[in-house]
């Protein structure tokens, strides 16, 4: 995966300078990211494997899309981008669940907007470079999933499950 240029943010989300997402992950700085929950018609969430030669979290279990924000792009527009890119789809109208802040990872520290849509017939193309499989999922078997604590899922995914379903979660609502 290529090296992206990020806005660094503060607490107050204000960027303060850009770097290189590697640069970004070695030194701990605060940056951006989104996440997307896509539904089918019958409020299932799409679930993407990530592909096993991902650097963090190879081979478990993500939200349908998971991106970071680039440098001087909105939040938004990263989650528009992101779905095109990751799921190979458009057009989809997103409502902005909430932001948070959230340490994904030793040295991934990121305020990140989560946002929901539905697919509406839609047929996702995943990226196989970056997913190795999709499937649909219920919201109970998902928190199945989780509370099997079997290390299927990122270990974001679980605490941003846990936040959507009102539950404790490891990360600050903003």
């Amino acid at each position: 995966m290529p090296d992206e240029l990020l806005d660094v943010v503060d607490a107050a989300d204000e960027v303060t300078g850009q770097a290189l997402r590697s640069l970004a992950h070695q030194q701990g700085l605060l940056h951006r990211g989104v996440h997307v929950f896509l539904f089918n018609e019958r409020g299932e969430m799409l679930v993407q494997k990530r592909s096993a030669d991902r650097a963090n979290s190879p081979s478990l279990w993500d939200c349908s899309v998971s991106e970071h924000v680039r440098a001087g792009e909105g939040y938004l527009e990263a989650a528009i981008r992101g779905i095109q890119e990751e799921m190979g789809v458009g057009g989809i109208e997103l409502s902005l669940r909430g932001k948070i802040q959230m340490e994904y990872g030793p040295n991934d520290n990121e305020i990140s907007e989560v946002y929901e849509g539905r697919l509406e017939g839609r047929e996702p193309q995943f990226d196989p470079g970056e997913i190795s499989e999709i499937k649909f999922m219920s919201l109970e078997e998902i928190q199945a999933g989780i509370a099997d604590e079997n290390g299927k899922y990122c270990y974001w995914f679980v605490q941003l499950m846990n936040w959507y379903m009102g539950r404790a979660a490891a990360l600050k609502e903003l």
